[in-house]
């Protein structure tokens, strides 16, 4: 029989909101402390099911194309399956010559597995690669976003990006509609958290009136980000 989903060998699955564990791993670029060696800084965890596999390779030259663009939202990346160290540099090698692109950012050797287990990442129906997991980590160490995506498809980076925009703006006390910035009912703009009392449903009326913010009613109220 598999083991409860909830938890791998003797691990809990990880949650939303809680700490990163402190953890040292070995990558292409050297031991590194997580999360301290990000401290400060956003940074996304992927995993990927194993080097020198076709979907994995076109998921690796996709971040890269836009790790500027994860740069400019102060966040990194940071790679892992469960492959030995010369293996991802032996890969790293093939996609510049044959690919010319850089990889730049480090890439986990996670392979006895431990720190794949503790995050949950080997599904016991998947065998025993690592599944195609992410981790948004945030500037305070904080989990943000787990997504699970199975190996045999490979992730929207583009969509990964709009997520860590979408959770940095939530920082800002508001929440964020369907595919946004493009929202079929409000466009760009942002959600103001729904009122919780009598006093603050009649505030909200009120700035309506006022055009501070726009309410299809006093529960679905929005605003332009400033």
């Amino acid at each position: 029989m598999h083991e409860d989903i909830c938890c791998i060998g003797e691990y809990k699955m990880p949650l939303i909101g809680e700490k990163f564990p402190e953890v040292e791993v070995k990558t292409t670029q050297g031991a590194i402390k997580l999360p301290e060696h990000f401290e400060g800084k956003w940074f996304v965890l992927f995993s990927h099911p194993a080097d020198f596999t076709p979907v994995c390779t076109t998921e690796f030259v996709a971040f890269q194309n836009r790790y500027d663009q994860f740069k400019e939202l102060n966040t990194e990346l940071i790679g892992l399956s469960i492959d030995q160290v010369f293996s991802h540099l032996k890969w790293i090698e093939w996609i510049k010559d044959n690919l010319d692109v850089d990889i730049e950012f480090p890439v986990v050797a996670d392979d006895r597995g431990q720190l794949a287990e503790r995050l949950g990442m080997v599904s016991p129906y998947k065998g025993n690669n690592t599944v195609r997991a992410v981790f948004i980590v945030d500037d305070k160490g904080a989990i943000r976003a787990i997504l699970y995506y199975p190996q045999e498809a490979g992730r929207n980076i583009d969509e990964i990006i709009r997520l860590v925009k979408a959770l940095q703006t939530s920082d800002k006390g508001v929440a964020l509609p369907a595919n946004w910035p493009n929202n079929e009912i409000i466009g760009d703009k942002v959600i103001v958290p729904p009122a919780s009392t009598v006093e603050e449903m009649k505030s909200r009326k009120e700035a309506a009136e006022k055009g501070e913010i726009e309410c299809l009613d006093w529960w679905l109220c929005c605003k332009k980000l400033e």
